[in-house]
């Protein structure tokens, strides 16, 4: 087999079960799902789980969220955390202050306490309470001043994500963190709990993937960006590696590489599932160009507004764009002939399907 082939195998077989397992125990094993709001057919978030969960539905993930040991926050995007995971992401470096402490004060403070002594709060409480100021926001429009707060607190880990009406987050109070974690053993674990979701990850994209996290962990003296953590855990040997035509691939050392060849399988992905989220390791695996066109301008697009790769064993070979109830499949190249391929394709549409609840 050759590298490519050897890489191809274990990004698939890394990251897709054979066998879907439950809800809960899936979540805690992944321990971070990407989310997205285009509902083309599902969001993202659902997407992902669908291949991963037996039976799983459409919005079950939302449904769920309250009794599941689960946090909205971001790891090297935003989406679904494993609680657990709280020791590694707070306290946040707060580049505003001396001291890189966040102390809320003033309006944050008021609204922290108001949170606290009504238990689960929504948005427009808060605007209620304190009014309807409005104030710019990071993307140049405008937003509450209350709702920013929330979210400031919530980054800081003083506030979670409660559950979520009619899609409008609802905000509780985070339980009290514990003791700090040693900043450079943060930033490993975390570099290491997102090279093990991506795995194997280009190390370039590895390194702008957890900067961000590298820099809330505040190391004392560290260099910016991520590659001086990932280098220090190859050093450690914690890390694995591979040189692939120029592009050196990193995976955690203690996965176990995938020997058997992929099942006859068709699975349509979500286009941030961990197995196609790399454009760089996608062009490199299967020597085409994927494009996420939502938010190209329709004339530009080439593959459809929300085109999903189309896996079939351990290859991607086209995409597949689902609208006004009809999957409609496009390829790289040509289909694969036979009837195994086609007797696959139409059973993952099926699953698609049940999935979205329609029928057939």
């Amino acid at each position: 087999m050759s590298e490519l082939g050897w890489l191809r195998r274990q990004a698939v077989g890394w990251s897709l079960p054979r066998r879907g397992g439950a809800l809960g125990p899936v979540l805690a094993g992944l321990e971070f799902v990407q989310a997205d709001p285009i509902r083309a057919p599902a969001r993202a978030q659902d997407l992902v789980l669908r291949q991963r969960v037996a039976g799983y539905r459409a919005g079950d993930l939302e449904r769920h969220y309250p009794s599941l040991d689960l946090d909205e926050d971001y790891l090297y995007a935003y989406g679904f955390t494993a609680r657990r995971l709280r020791p590694l992401l707070y306290p946040r470096h707060n580049r505003h202050s001396a001291d890189g402490r966040y102390v809320p004060a003033g309006q944050a403070a008021d609204v922290l306490a108001f949170v606290r002594e009504r238990g689960v709060v929504h948005p427009r409480d808060a605007q209620a309470h304190f009014g309807h100021e409005r104030v710019e926001n990071d993307w140049g429009g405008a937003s509450s001043a209350t709702t920013r707060e929330l979210e400031r607190l919530r980054h800081h880990g003083l506030l979670r994500v409660a559950d979520r009406v009619g899609g409008i987050r609802r905000y509780e109070a985070a339980a009290p963190p514990g003791d700090p974690l040693d900043p450079a053993d943060r930033a490993r674990a975390l570099v290491l709990r997102v090279a093990r979701t991506l795995a194997p990850v280009p190390e370039a994209t590895l390194s702008v993937a957890v900067s961000h996290l590298v820099r809330w962990a505040a190391v004392p003296g560290a260099r910016p960006g991520g590659r001086p953590v990932i280098r220090d855990l190859l050093a450690r040997g914690e890390v694995a590696a591979l040189d692939v035509g120029g592009t050196r691939y990193v995976w955690p050392a203690d996965l176990i590489p995938v020997e058997a060849d992929p099942p006859a399988r068709v699975s349509i992905l979500a286009p941030f599932d961990p197995v196609v989220w790399d454009r760089l390791r996608f062009g490199q695996l299967w020597g085409w160009e994927y494009r996420f066109e939502a938010y190209t301008p329709a004339p530009r697009r080439v593959l459809g507004y929300y085109a999903m790769p189309l896996l079939w064993r351990d290859k991607v070979i086209g995409w597949a764009t689902c609208a006004d109830g009809a999957v409609q499949v496009g390829y790289a190249g040509s289909a694969p002939a036979g009837r195994s391929y086609a007797a696959a394709l139409d059973a993952e549409i099926a699953r698609l399907n049940r999935f979205l609840g329609r029928p057939g």
